[in-house]
């Protein structure tokens, strides 16, 4: 098992991005709207609120690859991106760390979870205003996107949230990368509240004892 800080070079949707320097919380409130403003509240308060979840995925990587699969989550801190074949990707959020077994290549490696975007989505308490800030909310037909930052630069990059209006839901988020690249997730048939087995969030590596260089 190899031990690495994001950002890393991974087409995938946890590898942290690169940004301009961290917005403060006083200023992101400031430069909203009030109606933006309650957007985000309600936004907050959903994300809270989501316990379990579970839901298929397709992702888009900044090469315009696309891989689907099943996302599974359960906060605070985990969740599970089980990759649809021929891609044998396996990532798991145990609460820490994000695991990732590629089946193909052989490889497990881990990156600490408060260095990656899916952060936001797991901490325990779901706020705009602290460890991560708001930039920016734009809106489209049935829904709106909340563009957070990190506030303590322990990702630093761009997270952008998207949420539908009818019901509230989270429907995906977009990663952007060191390059500006971006890696695109989009959620469909999002079922919250579901029972899910605790093995779903531990993943170890099938290869403990060999050595890398």
């Amino acid at each position: 098992m190899t031990v690495r800080p994001a950002p890393v070079a991974l087409a995938l949707l946890l590898v942290s991005a690169a940004g301009g320097p961290p917005v403060s919380a006083a200023t992101s409130a400031s430069a909203l709207a009030s109606a933006d403003r309650t957007l985000v509240d309600k936004a907050a308060a959903y994300l809270q609120a989501l316990k379990t979840a579970q839901a298929r995925f397709s992702q888009t990587d900044p090469r315009g690859a696309v891989t689907t699969g099943t996302f599974s989550l359960e906060r605070p801190g985990k969740a599970r991106f089980a990759y649809d074949a021929p891609t044998d990707l396996t990532v798991v959020a145990d609460g820490l760390n994000v695991d990732v077994y590629d089946g193909k290549l052989k490889t497990y490696d881990q990156y600490p979870l408060r260095q990656t975007p899916l952060a936001v989505l797991l901490g325990s308490e779901v706020r705009f205003d602290k460890a991560a800030v708001v930039v920016g909310v734009s809106h489209d037909k049935g829904g709106f996107t909340v563009e957070v930052r990190d506030a303590k630069k322990q990702a630093q990059g761009k997270l952008s949230l998207r949420f539908s209006t009818g019901p509230m839901a989270l429907t995906g988020w977009t990663v952007l990368d060191a390059q500006g690249g971006k890696t695109t997730v989009v959620l469909t048939g999002l079922r919250s509240g579901v029972p899910l087995a605790s093995d779903l969030f531990v993943l170890r590596d099938p290869n403990p004892h060999t050595i890398k260089p």
